[in-house]
């Protein structure tokens, strides 16, 4: 029991970590990315690949990184005449792609096989029995470094204008914004944090196939960003700790109905967490916890100046 609680742990804060790259690009930039499983994968098959190919862990990761950052950037720039729903079908298409390419080049991804046997980091130093606890506080720590980072990005200037062309390119434009640099900066930033969520996940399981990457892996990470609260990083270790309870305690649903089959209970577990979501959103239609905003200290002499006006 207590492995299977270190596993979902380490799940839901890769998923966080994900989470953290779609925050950054719709829930800041108010770019759509349906495509995010693709940048995902692409950041797990650079990983394995060159850790397969006896590069070391730290090396992969972050070639995983800067790789996904760069292919991020070039999908903005592809599409930056797209706004919106054009935007987010042109991401949807790019995931696709990926995952053709993954399936049918198998001399560079393993086709549907997938990629085995991927050294998992410093494997060879830590006791087996402790393995998965020590990547777990790995996998913590650096979700917090990340957390971190994000927050000053989003607490900065930066982030402001981040704010401004979410809510309207035109404005931020008049304001003197490049709103063109501001979109790739987002998106690249994005794409590094999936690449990153992406090779922790190679990492982790040692073994990846295109399967893996499927589409819902887009669908969970925007769950987490809308029941965390759209913007917010802090709500989004809560979200996707409440998406993965939803995910996992409803599989328990066949102990509890014993008269039901499996097609019933899985039919029941997805309903049930749609009615799950949709009552958060009812109550709670920000999300658990609100963006940040700028605010400034009322004055004192407020109240006076407006009395003698």
């Amino acid at each position: 029991m207590t492995a299977y609680l270190v596993s979902i742990l380490t799940f839901v804060v890769l998923s966080a970590v994900l989470a953290l790259a779609l925050n950054i690009q719709w829930g800041q930039a108010g770019m759509i990315n349906f495509g995010l499983a693709g940048f995902f994968s692409i950041g797990a098959y650079v990983a394995a690949i060159l850790a397969v190919s006896g590069v070391d862990p730290v090396s992969s990761t972050l070639a995983a990184i800067v790789s996904t950052a760069a292919l991020s950037a070039i999908v903005s720039l592809a599409s930056v005449r797209l706004r919106e729903d054009y935007l987010a079908i042109s991401t949807l298409g790019f995931a696709e792609a990926v995952r053709l390419v993954l399936l049918n080049e198998s001399w560079l991804t393993g086709g549907p096989n997938g990629i085995r046997e991927i050294p998992r980091p410093f494997a060879g130093v830590l006791d087996p029995s402790s393995y998965e606890v020590a990547f777990l506080g790995a996998s913590v720590l650096i979700f917090a470094a990340v957390y971190v980072l994000l927050e000053r990005i989003i607490r900065s200037p930066f982030g402001r204008a981040l704010r401004t062309v979410r809510e309207d390119e035109v404005v931020a434009a008049t304001l003197g914004k490049n709103v063109l640099a501001l979109r790739v900066k987002a998106f690249a930033i994005g794409g590094a944090v999936a690449g990153l969520a992406g090779a922790l996940h190679a990492f982790y399981l040692s073994y990846i196939d295109p399967t893996q990457f499927a589409s819902f892996v887009t669908v969970y990470a925007f769950m987490a960003v809308v029941v965390g609260g759209r913007g917010s990083n802090r709500g989004l270790l809560i979200g996707a700790s409440t998406v993965m309870v939803l995910l996992e305690g409803t599989r328990f649903l066949k102990e509890l109905l014993p008269f039901m089959n499996a097609q019933q209970s899985a039919a029941l577990r997805l309903l049930l967490v749609g009615v799950a979501l949709i009552l958060l959103l009812i109550f709670r239609p920000g999300g658990i916890a609100r963006e940040y905003r700028l605010t400034a200290p009322a004055r004192d002499d407020a109240p006076a100046t407006a009395a003698k006006t």
